[in-house]
């Protein structure tokens, strides 16, 4: 029988996965963290080692560096979970020794037991004798045999009931943390408050991919990487980046109430149009839009962008605040005069030093702020905000 360890911190997603190869007739041990991982490994000797990349107090990358370095193990094959926002780690795992790296917001469970399989192959283990199907078994399925296929199908079902009854509390759980986040009043408060927040849209991440709900779990990885990122880098955590923080659970409530949420999520579609003067501001914002694999045309002349709102349909608009000739805010002004462009998203890049008087004041028509500098993955995620809000409305008009 073929054993594998699975080294991971969330145990509903560990659980899970342990059933999944137990009934497949693998065995297989858990471990919660780095630490314990490596002293379970020496002993249970897995012929496969499933590693998810953030865990706490040691790293996914530092154990991976760690069993490699260790003789009797330097070639035992390591699938690793990873966030596809977080690049950086992805590669280090790759450059540490990583066999594999799936993505935790979009493996299925069957997904995962192809990898498996492909990996170090059939369980090994006896098959459980059970009845022969009926002739017309394969039949509903389309393919004869196919019964594998209904029984992963019948799992994920299950998964995603349960996920979708524990979204109430879930809710709670992400308002609670960042009320706690904007009522920490000292950096130590707001770095652990940061850390929790984390945890918790991690845990989200991980189980909706099980559940099979990609909205949610698309949504939740991106907020995921911007908290590890300002968590990270403490300077980071400002008005800008709590205020798109606080926008993204919000929004995360808004996917939770949906009432179709086991629907496939398709590729998103967008047209984003990015308005200022600085070459390199332009460029840091169109890289934000395609780590999200978003579109976008970029000017930097206003009037140039006003020719290109009157002739074209955007889902959403950057603008820079300061240009001459035309601020931001005159040429938001402008484009609500074109009947396309009346609610159509408009975010504002400004200045960090001038963000909180610039949300204090009128919007000119805008819909939200960003301050100026700001991570990439924190425009990204405000990106990915709107533009699937846009999908959700454009569906419940189209259903109403």
């Amino acid at each position: 029988m073929k054993k594998i360890l699975i080294i991971e911190d969330d145990q509903v997603v560990a659980n899970v996965y342990r059933n999944k190869l137990a009934v497949d007739g693998y065995k297989a041990e858990v471990a919660p963290d780095g630490e314990s991982g490596l002293k379970v490994m020496r002993s249970f000797q897995p012929d496969l080692i499933i590693l998810d990349l953030m865990l706490p107090t040691m790293t996914g990358v530092e154990v991976i560096k760690q069993i490699r370095s260790e003789t009797e193990f330097a070639k035992i094959p390591i699938i690793v979970f990873s966030n596809t926002y977080l690049t950086n780690h992805i590669q280090d795992a790759w450059r540490a020794g990583a066999t594999k790296c799936l993505s935790k917001s979009s493996c299925s469970p069957k997904d995962f037991m192809d990898v498996v399989r492909q990996t170090v192959g059939d369980s090994g283990a006896m098959p459980i004798a059970q009845n022969p199907p009926p002739a017309d078994a394969g039949d509903a399925a389309g393919k004869p045999g196919n019964l594998t296929s209904e029984k992963d199908s019948e799992f994920q079902a299950e998964l995603r009931k349960t996920f979708i009854d524990n979204l109430p509390s879930t809710l709670y759980t992400l308002r609670f943390g960042l009320k706690e986040l904007i009522k920490a009043d000292n950096e130590m408060a707001r770095l652990k408050q940061v850390y929790e927040l984390y945890r918790r849209v991690h845990a989200v991440n991980g189980n909706a991919g099980l559940a099979g709900l990609a909205q949610i779990a698309h949504m939740a990885s991106a907020l995921e990487a911007l908290l590890k990122e300002i968590y990270e880098k403490p300077k980071n955590i400002n008005a800008s980046s709590i205020r798109t923080v606080a926008s993204a659970v919000d929004f995360l409530g808004v996917l939770f109430e949906r009432g179709k949420l086991g629907e496939k999520q398709e590729a998103l579609v967008s047209k984003i149009l990015v308005v200022d003067d600085e070459a390199i501001s332009r460029r840091a914002i169109v890289y934000a839009l395609e780590k999200a694999r978003l579109k976008s045309i970029n000017v930097e002349e206003p009037q140039q962008a006003l020719e290109l709102l009157a002739e074209n349909d955007f889902d959403l608009i950057f603008l820079d605040v300061d240009m001459p000739e035309m601020t931001g805010f005159e040429l938001c002004a402008k484009l609500r005069a074109l009947p396309q462009h009346k609610k159509t998203p408009v975010v504002f890049v400004t200045s960090l030093n001038d963000f909180d008087n610039r949300t204090n004041s009128t919007m000119a028509g805008g819909n939200d702020f960003i301050g100026k500098p700001f991570l990439f993955i924190e425009l990204t995620v405000k990106a990915l905000i709107y533009v699937m809000r846009a999908r959700l409305q454009s569906r419940s008009a189209a259903v109403g």
